[in-house]
């Protein structure tokens, strides 16, 4: 066991404690003696110094929050005696940032097993689309899931559903709920798909959305949400998709033709439209049916094939972030990401709020002053609909972060952005932007776990890894997303929701860098097919829009 306490950065004036210190304790770190008068729970900070109301508190080297009250040293820092607070930043104070590649000489030759699209891209999975331009329209495509899924062997094990039945046999033969709680549990082996039944084998899936939108909103949600079915259908895991309309709706059938022609002037994947006010429901759905079933014997012809690892195009997010997110997994995330970069790959750091006080290092990444003012304008407005709304950035840190270490926006923040390593900044990307060119890329997201991951796949991420300290079973429909885990109590917890665990580098079994690389070689082969996300194998297919409105 190494050291019970961490300071991330020299200039730091708190220290993460890594396991739970009794009250009474003494640490030392480097070279310095701190006596513990209160009991400091594992992933929570102590301050190295006697502040006073009003001074600041530093971590990772930036300012994280003041004292409202006096804080003696060695004391927790706590909701109670630590208000947010982050340095102002401007694109005015850009000073100049340096990189370099990192050595990816063992990486050069190395390829994942995707698929090829006309428009140069890779996909990582071969999905068909079905989704509803209105609301009115998610009856028909949950009646649509049910039918294909069934048939096709797509549809989840009906492991519940048995369970049900035998409590409903159990209770119509004796007439009673006594001992119900009795009956055994399923091996959890059996909750996860085999697809042995699969008739497309080339096929991954098909993935049938609903949502709350497309009509009765401003004309901005409308034009907003076909913007995001565009950037879905265009998506390189996607290889065809069936649309499904009333008529009426704000959500055009246009504005959606035009969305996807904006994106790729020479879209040429099977692209089916039925419109409900044209006749019969019956119509509508034996029409959309037929025409599904023929393009999926389309898309069934495509087969995996090896791609450079510079097709890959990495979404990197965190949710359910605790005391280690910042230390373990996110900085994992982030040499990952300069990985992937050095080998001319994309990455994609999301959660605009999450943000909150690294500005200023990010606006100095930016390899243009043109696109450090695009990020500085993204995160002013943000911040000033929130402000406007009676809410902040400030208050984005969940009761489960506060609990677990993370007291103030700006520390969630600060190590949040770790996840996107230390290379420049290649761009920044509106929410349904289409990522297009290599390197590090900055997508404006909420930091709601679903918005977040439905918009860095929009952005083009055709793998996701998403770290958690506390653990969240999110997924998305098309786009793989890998759950990584800041510590290994959490991956031994909810096996079956991680994927993969952080958690030697707190206890310094592995450096940052050797986790990463280790992470990476599950990235290709997630990448390949040749093993499921623990989301994909729940069937965790998530998919909220952001109405662009105040959600943190």
């Amino acid at each position: 066991m190494g050291s019970p306490v961490l300071k991330i950065n020299t200039k730091d004036n708190a220290i993460v404690a890594l396991r739970t210190l009794p009250a009474g304790s003494t640490v030392d770190w480097d070279g310095v003696s701190y006596h513990l008068p209160y009991e400091v729970g594992a992933k929570h900070k102590f301050v190295t110094e006697d502040l006073a109301p009003g001074d600041g508190v530093y971590m990772y080297g930036v300012l994280v929050g003041r004292a409202s009250q006096p804080i003696k040293k060695g004391e927790p820092i706590t909701t109670f005696n630590l208000k947010h607070d982050s340095e102002p930043y401007s694109t005015d104070k850009r000073v100049p940032y340096s990189w370099s590649p990192l050595d990816v000489e063992k990486w050069k030759n190395r390829t994942f097993n995707g698929y090829h699209r006309a428009d140069g891209r890779v996909g990582t999975y071969n999905y068909w689309l079905v989704v509803p331009l209105v609301f009115c329209e998610n009856r028909n495509v949950l009646i649509l899931k049910d039918a294909f899924e069934r048939e096709l062997g797509y549809a989840q094990p009906e492991i519940y559903r048995n369970q049900v039945q035998d409590l409903l046999r159990i209770y119509r033969d004796s007439g009673s709920v006594a001992g119900l709680e009795e009956i055994p549990l399923f091996a959890e082996a059996a909750t996860k798909p085999s697809f042995r039944d699969r008739v497309f084998r080339n096929v991954d899936g098909i993935k049938f959305l609903t949502h709350e939108g497309g009509c009765g909103g401003t004309r901005f949600d409308a034009q907003t949400l076909c913007s995001l079915f565009a950037a879905y259908a265009v998506h390189p895991n996607v290889a065809g998709i069936t649309v499904l309309s009333l008529g009426c709706q704000n959500s055009e059938a246009k504005i959606l033709q035009d969305e996807i022609q904006k994106r790729d002037p020479n879209f040429d994947k099977p692209y089916y439209f039925f419109e409900h006010q044209n006749g019969t429901e019956y119509s509508l759905m034996s029409n959309a049916i037929r025409q599904t079933f023929s393009g999926l014997t389309q898309i069934n012809k495509f087969e995996r094939e090896p791609a450079p690892l510079s097709k890959l195009s990495v979404g990197l997010k965190c949710g359910g972030s605790d005391g280690f997110s910042g230390i373990s997994a996110n900085p994992v995330l982030g040499h990952l990401s300069d990985l992937v970069v050095s080998l001319g790959g994309q990455t994609l750091l999301a959660e605009f709020p999450e943000l909150n006080g690294v500005e200023q290092e990010l606006i100095n990444r930016c390899v243009t002053t043109e696109k450090a003012a695009k990020f500085e304008k993204l995160m002013r407005d943000y911040a000033g609909k929130a402000e406007d709304a009676g809410s902040s950035f400030a208050f984005n840190p969940s009761p489960g972060n506060i609990k677990d270490g993370l007291i103030t926006d700006a520390i969630k923040s600060a190590g949040a952005a770790k996840k996107g390593g230390n290379a420049y900044v290649s761009d920044v990307l509106n929410y349904t932007e289409r990522a297009e060119t290599p390197g590090l890329q900055l997508v404006c997201t909420p930091g709601n776990d679903v918005e977040a991951t439905t918009g860095q796949t929009a952005a083009g991420a055709n793998i996701i890894l998403f770290t958690t300290g506390l653990g969240t079973p999110t997924g998305n429909p098309i786009c793989p997303v890998m759950k990584v885990a800041t510590n290994s109590s959490l991956a031994k917890r909810m096996p079956d929701v991680i994927d993969f665990d952080c958690g030697p580098v707190v206890s310094g079994e592995q450096t940052i860098a050797q986790n990463a690389e280790a992470l990476l070689e599950v990235v290709i082969k997630t990448a390949s097919g040749e093993v499921l996300t623990k989301a994909q194998q729940l069937g965790q297919d998530d998919f909220i829009p952001w109405k662009r409105g105040v959600s943190l």
